[in-house]
């Protein structure tokens, strides 16, 4: 029998705004589990930021940093981090206009300027601490997706000048940086291949504009009843809120679980 796969992003799809877990969908993950569905993640966060949600979850693959570090049962097995001449250069132009950067890796991540509040306000909405400071950890590290803090209308002068980066914003003070080319898309895609899924066995649930790529691509998107409309647009099928057991809901409308 053909394996199926459902992707799952995690801020406003897995976790409610409060950031918990809801019950039902704890419920809903092992129900595919029984259903021999292949689950994981596709999420913007690094690997070290949803680590006890996997666990919670029992989940060993995922698409992390946005599509730019895939994992499938534990092995790597793909990854593209940013330039890192042009991600220098960026930093320097950036403090020239006030902006820090936060630089992630697989295991950590590392602010450019100390205690600003930009960085404060943007990373407690997801529950994490200012990082610590060091403006030069990307000169050794393999930096997958870096973290730009300024307002929208100031994004615009990045987003001509370095043509090599994606610019995906997910706060009023925060844009994700990507290499040109990284989406969820690409890391599900490079997922499936090594699996040899087909793309009409693929499913993804998500809510916000960094998974519109992704519900476009696979062969079912699903958004949830809490997505922005842009993202509803994208979707083949919205489904309730996180917060009124969206994703049980979904699954089974889906036929995926019983």
């Amino acid at each position: 029998m053909k394996r199926k796969i459902v992707f799952f992003d995690i801020d406003g799809t897995l976790l409610d705004d409060e950031k918990q877990l809801p019950p039902s969908t704890i419920r809903a993950v092992q129900e595919l589990k029984k259903a021999n569905v292949y689950v994981a993640i596709a999420t913007g966060r690094a690997p070290f930021m949803f680590a006890n949600l996997r666990k919670q979850l029992g989940i060993d693959s995922f698409v992390s940093f946005n599509g730019q570090y895939v994992v499938f049962e534990g092995d790597v097995i793909y990854k593209h981090p940013l330039e890192r001449q042009k991600l220098h250069e960026l930093k320097e132009d950036a403090h020239q206009n006030g902006h820090p950067l936060v630089f992630m890796n697989a295991n950590e991540m590392r602010a450019s300027m100390e205690n600003h509040p930009y960085i404060h306000v943007s990373m407690g909405s997801l529950k994490f601490p200012h990082p610590p400071f060091d403006p030069l950890y990307y000169e050794n590290e393999d930096i997958y997706q870096a973290l730009l803090f300024c307002k929208a209308e100031e994004e615009q002068m990045y987003i001509k000048a370095y043509p090599q980066f994606r610019f995906v914003r997910w706060h009023n003070v925060s844009t994700d940086v990507l290499p040109v080319g990284g989406s969820k898309a690409e890391g599900i895609r490079r997922m499936i291949e090594k699996l040899g899924i087909a793309k009409e066995d693929v499913y993804a649930f998500g809510d916000g504009l960094n998974d519109i790529e992704m519900l476009k691509f696979v062969g079912t998107g699903v958004a949830m009843g809490n997505a922005r409309e842009e993202v509803k647009k994208a979707a083949d099928f919205i489904t309730k809120p996180v917060g009124e057991e969206g994703i049980l809901y979904g699954l089974k409308q889906l036929e995926l679980i019983p």
